[in-house]
């Protein structure tokens, strides 16, 4: 299937200092191009994959799992660690989930972690009903484009598959146990008018992880997709003053050649 316009995946050869992205559930790297050219045109190598089954349509994720996505992931980090001598992994939503399951696994190889509206469980009812449901019926209505920012569209799925969902809901209940392990330096941004992710998600990740080094923003004018709503410059800064402070070598004359 053809890659949905504006959904490829990005990279970005630069410095010594690497970063992987990762997006969130049923979108695509679309929602976080913007940030990874932002970090790209500030010389640092960037790594924004297309995680399996997104970007396409909705029938092509029915087939695949957290595992999958995960996977990717994981195959994108090991090859940043291979050219890069620091690297930090940022995730929006699910994207967040993947980020600190990274994080738990790969322990001090990464170097610093930025979340944003990180998901951390499937919310209501439904969330019972899944495991029956997904037999039952293909879809529900999608998440994307929960933006307040007029005219700033989430390139992704207008319908959530029901298999796929019931995959999600395992993969948060697995991370959830792996939060302890957590340890890396965290910045988490979270937005207090977010229709997709409460913010009891983000409250009990940073009740959970054991980072001594921890900051916790508020994007207040901001819904779910806050890298394309009206904090997302915010959401860039934060995160590259996050990493300048932790690569001394990030925003010094000659970073841009790995100096």
């Amino acid at each position: 299937m053809p890659v949905l316009p504006g959904a490829e995946p990005f990279r970005h050869e630069g410095g010594e200092v690497g970063v992987l992205l990762c997006h969130g559930f049923t979108g695509s790297p679309q929602s976080l191009r913007p940030w990874a050219e932002y970090l790209a045109e500030r010389g640092l190598t960037v790594s924004l994959p297309l995680l399996p089954g997104h970007g396409t349509r909705w029938q092509d994720m029915q087939v695949t799992g957290w595992q999958d996505w995960y996977a990717e992931v994981d195959r994108e980090l090991r090859l940043l660690l291979e050219r890069c001598s620091q690297v930090f992994v940022f995730g929006l939503s699910m994207g967040g989930a993947l980020t600190l399951r990274l994080a738990a696994k790969h322990g001090d190889s990464v170097s610093g972690i930025v979340v944003v509206n990180p998901a951390n469980k499937v919310h209501g009812l439904s969330a019972h009903a899944l495991p029956v449901m997904r037999h039952l019926v293909p879809t529900t209505k999608g998440l994307t484009s929960d933006i307040a920012k007029e005219g700033s569209v989430e390139v992704g799925y207008d319908r959530v598959p029901l298999h796929a969902a019931h995959s999600l809901r395992n993969f948060f209940r697995l991370v959830d146990g792996e939060l302890p392990q957590v340890t890396q330096p965290m910045l988490l941004l979270h937005s207090p008018q977010d229709h997709v992710v409460p913010p009891v998600d983000s409250a009990r990740i940073l009740s959970r992880v054991s980072s001594t080094d921890v900051t916790e923003i508020l994007l207040e004018q901001s819904y779910h997709v806050a890298t394309l709503d009206h904090d997302a410059e915010r959401i860039f800064d934060e995160s590259y003053a996050f990493i300048g402070r932790l690569a001394p070598s990030v925003g010094k004359k000659g970073s841009t050649t790995g100096g």
